[in-house]
């Protein structure tokens, strides 16, 4: 990869997951130092290590305490400078269960972290970067439509659409845009929990793929390769937008 972010810094939120590793290792490969985010402290330090050596550091928080999502914005502004890119991606799934199943305590953490977790990073972060940075927020497929089974997921995901709107607008005077990415099924430890909740999970990954018209679930990198477009000065025009990457299931 051509050296597009050189002396570019930027935060990953999610950084022990694949999405966030795929990133953050484009972002390191095209020239960029990035502060990983996430509260697995050991998955997080082992992709801190993975990276080149002096262009990651890793930072233990947890997205929906704001005094710790402080801290990692500082932390970040203080050992990288001033913020240029910023992929607010933590995220999880929660349970699988109908709406009277679904448990009140389960609805409030996936709100939690998907979405309070979003707004904290939205409001510690943009001030802390340069004018004309970059933010991407992940959303999902679940975003744009009703997922039986996944009604905090489903909520949550939805909700970032409007956060990320809102910080389209305010972020534009100084130039900083803001988009969202909506995958469908990633290759990835979240779609092997699900295929696990739904039964068998060799049938249910068998089903998810019918649904796909391309045939075959989306590689870590793919995801990454779109955000690091939308971060890049190529996008400078793009603010405000979703951007699917699904395979055609939203056909």
């Amino acid at each position: 990869m051509s050296q597009v972010f050189t002396g570019k810094n930027a935060i990953v939120t999610g950084g022990a997951g694949v999405i966030g590793m795929a990133t953050a290792q484009r972002l390191v490969a095209g020239g960029a130092r990035v502060a990983l985010v996430d509260r697995d402290s050991d998955r997080l330090n082992a992709n801190a290590a993975a990276l080149d050596a002096g262009a990651a550091v890793a930072i233990v928080a947890d997205v929906t305490k704001q005094a710790e999502v402080a801290a990692y914005a500082e932390r970040a502004q203080r050992e990288l400078g001033p913020i240029d890119i910023f992929f607010n991606n933590a995220g999880v799934e929660g349970p699988t269960a109908l709406l009277d199943d679904y448990a009140e305590e389960d609805f409030e953490q996936v709100q939690a972290i998907n979405v309070t977790g979003v707004f904290h990073g939205l409001k510690q972060v943009m001030p802390r970067m340069r004018d004309g940075g970059a933010i991407v927020i992940t959303s999902s497929t679940a975003g744009l439509r009703g997922s039986p089974g996944f009604a905090g997921y489903t909520m949550s995901k939805h909700a970032v659409i409007g956060l990320m709107r809102t910080a389209a607008i305010e972020g534009a005077p100084r130039r900083i845009r803001v988009n969202c990415v909506h995958p469908a099924m990633v290759n990835s430890d979240m779609m092997q929990r699900i295929e696990r909740d739904r039964g068998d999970p060799a049938a249910m990954h068998e089903k998810f793929l019918s649904r796909i018209p391309l045939g075959r679930y989306i590689e870590p990198d793919e995801v990454a390769a779109l955000v690091c477009f939308l971060v890049s000065d190529d996008a400078r025009m793009i603010t405000g937008g979703q951007y699917l990457i699904d395979g055609g299931i939203m056909l």
